[in-house]
């Protein structure tokens, strides 16, 4: 007698190995440039409010938030919500995360169509990454292809969001350097920091996005092998 190892785990490990590494580059670089000042002293807080100006946005508040890297604009709000290692703080990684935060209330302000569609899809998103294990492994007990196929959309559904997500992100993320370039906030030499900074921070998005199409393949590979059976 031998073991059986599902060959279909080795997706999963790929992906979390992914996700950790982009995970650990994040905070790394996070963590080297929150310790360098900006030439500017202008807070993340501080940061956020004149990035706004420039842009001609003047009905977006910006506010804490507690824990570290829980920063995210709201547009049901439209608040720009700041982490403490970003709000209060003057290092270059404070203002570069303030700035792509911002560059989201742009998005809102311009009515820029990924970020509407993405906001769409938010309860899709929701429903499909709650129900989708639960219908897919029931289908998978009781044999009925209908629930396996049903868990398999709507997980694509949440890997269709994550998918719309990228250029969200990125757009921000290239209206933040643009904002911090033209505006003086960050001089030449400190836009590469920033750059490394907004970089490592998309590289998440990239990683969460391959492991979950690799989760979504091993469900496709689960439910084709069930149904040879």
């Amino acid at each position: 007698m031998g073991y059986y190892i599902d060959p279909t785990y080795l997706l999963l490990i790929i992906g979390m190995v992914l996700t950790l590494i982009a995970s650990a580059r994040m905070k790394s670089t996070f963590s080297r440039y929150k310790t360098v000042r900006s030439a500017s002293g202008l807070t993340g807080a501080e940061t956020a409010q004149r990035v706004l100006m420039t842009a001609g946005i003047s009905d977006v508040r910006i506010q804490p938030v507690g824990g570290s890297l829980t920063d995210h604009y709201d547009p049901r709000t439209k608040t720009v919500n700041l982490s403490t290692d970003v709000y209060s703080q003057t290092s270059i990684a404070a203002v570069c995360v303030a700035a792509h935060e911002c560059g989201h209330a742009i998005q809102h302000h311009i009515d820029y169509a990924p970020l509407n569609f993405r906001t769409a899809l938010v309860p899709v998103a929701n429903l499909g990454s709650s129900l989708a294990w639960p219908v897919f492994f029931a289908g998978l007990v009781f044999s009925l292809p209908i629930l396996t196929t049903a868990g398999i959309v709507l997980f694509a559904l949440a890997v269709l969001f994550q998918l719309v997500t990228l250029p969200v992100e990125f757009n921000a993320s290239s209206r933040a350097l643009r904002m911090l370039e033209s505006s003086g906030i960050l001089t030449m030499e400190e836009n590469a920091g920033a750059r490394k900074v907004l970089t490592a921070a998309a590289l998440t998005y990239v990683a969460a996005l391959a492991s979950s199409v690799l989760q979504l393949v091993r469900l496709m590979l689960l439910s084709n092998r069930r149904s040879r059976k």
